[in-house]
């Protein structure tokens, strides 16, 4: 049934600021025989961005356009029943995404999304995870930064390590770029909303099925100077380590006994210290009701860094992976991981997801658990490096 549908991948919100580059992206490196479309809710921005994209590859002039808007159920289903895979990058997804969610999960669509929200993704486990395993539908969060390097470099390190013995990866982040409107926003949302994200974990850990014989951990660090990397490491309270650790619920392969600890890396200490202090007073300040407003409204929708920012913004996770004696160091590399990587990420999963043989999975899964090598084989080509370096 979903091979007969009308196009392989729609991509929702295509007009934002993320939206665009991804599809800029799929105009340059979609394969020919990819049949996508455009989606959002105001037309006249959708014709205009078809435009841009027939400057760039004059097949562009064709392509479809769908009108849908999160506040009409109608238009979504619609959407949801024309494509194989819906990929969507309408933020914050707390405030505007669960209703393509609904849509995707009861009509068998596969659904991406760049969500660094965990209360999102813990409501939607709860909400359609049934939903999307009787519909097949895979239902696949953080398919940006959040969580793709992380999660898919795990997958990656583990894969050069015994598979019966306990399994530690460390996992050590250094980046250098700016951030959009979109992400501002989700990030606000969620510090304003740490209460609820509280609730919402507690409820998927009371209903979510456990490993059988055998344990599954992402546990926080702490604050250390890392001699072998020359920088200081601090616990990062990021969605990343919640990824890795349901992929490792999933695949056997991460052993049996498996740990991950997830960090920032930084040169100097006085650059931790001065981030705790800023990040500490803007959880403060938005969750006051005036300054909350005045903080959304510094930056607005559409907003975000230039060609010119993003290529100079970079990213390197490296991984330090122990088990049975060995060690192996790995690394993941790009570009600018906010915006042109997240949306190469989110389009090569799109494509992996409509074209690649791939496991059979259903409901919520992670990027590795979906996609695990075909993703990996297709972000290397793509330019994102996966190397071992010890």
């Amino acid at each position: 049934m979903v091979a007969e549908r009308s196009y392989d991948v729609v991509l929702f919100g295509a007009t934002g600021f993320t939206g665009a580059l991804t599809a800029e992206y799929l105009a340059r490196h979609a394969p020919a025989s990819l049949r996508w479309a455009l989606a959002g809710r105001n037309p006249d921005k959708l014709a205009a961005l078809r435009d841009r994209l027939a400057a760039i590859d004059p097949a562009c002039a064709d392509l479809p356009l769908l009108t849908a808007d999160t506040t009409d159920a109608g238009s979504l289903r619609r959407v949801a029943e024309s494509a194989r895979v819906v990929a969507t990058t309408v933020g914050p997804f707390v405030s505007y995404g669960e209703p393509l969610v609904a849509a995707c999960a009861g009509a068998g669509t596969d659904y991406l999304d760049i969500t660094g929200e965990p209360e999102f993704v813990d409501l939607m486990y709860l909400r359609y995870q049934e939903t999307a395993v009787a519909s097949g539908a895979r239902l696949v969060h953080a398919c940006g930064f959040d969580s793709v390097p992380h999660d898919l470099g795990v997958w990656y390190t583990v894969r050069h390590l015994p598979a019966d013995a306990p399994i530690s990866v460390d996992g050590f982040v250094r980046a250098g770029g700016r951030f959009s409107a979109g992400t501002y926003h989700s990030a606000l949302t969620a510090l304003s909303r740490a209460r609820q994200t509280q609730v919402a974990a507690r409820a998927r850990r009371a209903a979510e099925p456990r490993p059988v014989d055998r344990r599954v951990r992402a546990v926080p660090g702490r604050l250390a100077r890392r001699a072998d990397l020359g920088r200081w490491v601090v616990p990062l309270p990021t969605i990343d380590p919640q990824v890795v650790r349901r992929s490792a619920a999933a695949l056997p392969e991460y052993g049996p006994d498996f740990r991950y600890r997830h960090f920032l890396a930084v040169k100097r200490l006085p650059t931790v210290l001065a981030g705790a202090v800023g990040l500490a007073g803007l959880t403060a300040l938005v969750r006051v009701p005036p300054t909350r407003r005045w903080l959304f409204g510094r930056l607005s929708s559409g907003q975000g860094p230039s060609a010119a920012q993003r290529a100079a913004s970079w990213f390197r996770v490296r991984f330090v992976g122990t088990a049975a004696g060995r060690r192996v160091v790995t690394e993941v590399s790009g570009g600018d991981p906010g915006y042109d990587e997240t949306a190469k990420m989110l389009a090569e999963s799109a494509i992996c997801l409509a074209l690649d043989d791939l496991p059979v999975t259903s409901g919520q899964v992670t990027p590795a658990v979906a996609m695990g090598g075909a993703l990996v084989d297709r972000l290397s080509r793509a330019g994102i490096t996966f190397r071992v370096l010890d």
